[in-house]
């Protein structure tokens, strides 16, 4: 996962400097696109009969059409470069270079740039519905956490509830709501309306290895990985409660500050 977020965050910074460039420069082209289309209604303005050539070339080039549409297309490009810098900046929060130093974070961003990783999975398909996201968002203190290993677990959890709502036919939801917990510690709840699962199972699920998914799908290794992240590594807790046809609700306690690991 070091690795990996070592690659991630590198691609994501040599594709942050070129959209950059480019979002940055599409103001002037828009601009410039502008000035152009005011300085060709002049000239139609001021010579309404224009010679053959130019009438044809009009023609040609099907001017009408895009007068109208090139405004468009110039406005398309920048919500594009607008999005990519969203994915992006996303990525850079999500494989967060800090896995030996306890950082102060807003685990509200952790939240939205894994959710934005895992956009894909929410929108509907052929064979699948839309998945619906509702957060419910308290005012949170700002969490002193390993965030790369934290975003882990989010994306851990998140996909999990993802696979469970494959099954569901009709309305799809995660529900995520953040609270204060005490005075020392901060609570996180991701809920799905999926399938649930047995009691046997969920007794199980934290065990290295274990999964109910079929070969080729799941490791069983993401549940237990974290819960070592939560509990072992950062003092927390972190809890299931489902049933059969009740859907599953994972719940995880942080302190706000971790004991003598952070001045």
């Amino acid at each position: 996962m070091s690795g990996l977020g070592q690659l991630v965050a590198g691609v994501a910074h040599e594709i942050n400097n070129p959209v950059n460039f480019i979002h940055g420069n599409l103001k002037y082209v828009a601009t410039y696109t502008q000035d152009l289309l005011r300085l060709i209604a002049l000239y139609q303005q001021h010579y309404p009969e224009p010679v053959d050539e130019i009438e044809t070339c009009l023609d040609e080039i099907e001017f009408d059409f895009l007068q109208a549409d090139l405004t468009q297309v110039v406005s398309s490009m920048s919500v594009g470069t607008g999005r990519i810098r969203e994915i992006v900046l996303s990525l850079r929060n999500f494989s967060r270079m800090d896995e030996n130093a306890l950082k102060s974070v807003n685990l509200h961003e952790g939240i939205d740039s894994t959710l934005m990783i895992l956009r894909h999975r929410l929108k509907a398909t052929t064979d699948l519905s839309q998945v619906k996201v509702v957060r419910d968002y308290d005012d949170l203190p700002n969490v002193n956490c390993y965030p790369g290993q934290i975003n882990q677990v989010f994306m851990n959890i998140l996909a999990n509830a993802l696979d469970a709502l494959e099954t569901v036919e009709g309305n799809s939801v995660i529900t995520i709501r953040t609270s204060l917990s005490g005075d020392d510690g901060v609570e996180i709840a991701i809920a799905d309306n999926g399938p649930g699962i047995s009691e046997t199972v969920r007794t199980r699920i934290f065990d290295p290895f274990f999964t109910t998914k079929p070969v080729g799908k799941g490791t069983g290794m993401g549940l237990s990985i974290s819960y070592k992240i939560i509990v072992e590594r950062h003092g927390g807790k972190l809890t299931c409660m489902s049933s059969p046809e009740q859907g599953t609700e994972f719940s995880i306690w942080l302190p706000i500050r971790q004991a003598n690991k952070l001045k």
